[in-house]
C-alpha cells in the first residue's frame, strides 16, 4: 500500500502524479502560474533526488499503490516532536476512498516507531476540502502561516497539528 521511494522510477512516478493532482486540485485554488512555479521548485525528479539524497534519514516519499496502480504519494519529514507530513495527495479517481486514513494510520505506526507524538502539516487556507478532510482525522488548526516562496507568489496556509499518544 505504501511503498517506499527509491529508484528513478519511483522518483517519476511521484513527477507525474504531482503534474496530475497538484494542477487538477490547484488550478482553481491558487491558479495555474502558481502550480506551475511550485511544480518547477518543489516537485521535478531532480529536487526530490536530491532531498531524498541530501535529508535522509530525515526526509522519504512514499507512493500509495494499489495493485499495480499508483494512486497518491506522501512526502514526510522526520522533526525533534514527531512527523511534519510535507506532501499527502491522491488522485481524483482515489479520493473519498479511505486513503488518507490508511496514510495517516501508516504515520502514526512510524511515528511511534520513532518515539514522537504530533504531526503536523500546512494547509492553503483556501483548500476547503482538505481542510475538512484534515479535521475529520483529528487535526487542528494551530497557526496561520504566510511565507514568500519567490517569483512573487507566497504560501498562505494554516498549520495543523495532530497529537498521538503512545500507544
Amino acid at each position: 500500500m505504501f511503498e517506499p521511494v527509491k529508484n528513478s522510477t519511483q522518483i517519476e512516478a511521484v513527477v507525474a502524479l504531482a503534474e496530475q493532482i497538484w494542477t487538477e486540485h490547484y488550478t482553481p485554488i491558487i491558479g495555474q502560474a502558481q502550480v506551475s512555479y511550485m511544480l518547477q521548485r518543489y516537485q521535478t525528479a531532480a529536487v526530490i533526488r536530491d532531498e531524498l539524497q541530501q535529508l535522509q534519514p530525515k526526509v522519504e516519499y512514499y507512493l500509495m499503490t494499489m495493485d499495480t496502480q499508483y494512486l497518491g504519494y506522501l512526502g514526510i519529514r522526520y522533526q525533534d516532536d514527531g512527523i511534519f507530513l510535507s506532501k499527502i495527495y491522491v488522485s481524483k479517481v482515489a479520493r473519498g476512498q479511505g486513503f488518507s486514513r490508511l496514510a495517516m494510520d501508516f504515520l502514526k505506526q512510524k511515528l511511534r516507531d520513532v518515539g514522537g507524538h504530533q504531526i503536523s502539516l500546512t494547509v492553503n487556507k483556501h483548500n476547503s476540502d482538505s481542510i475538512a478532510a484534515y479535521q475529520r482525522l483529528g487535526f487542528v488548526i494551530t497557526q496561520e502561516v504566510c511565507i514568500d516562496i519567490g517569483g512573487g507568489f507566497e504560501m498562505d496556509d494554516y498549520r495543523m497539528s495532530l497529537t498521538v499518544p503512545a500507544s
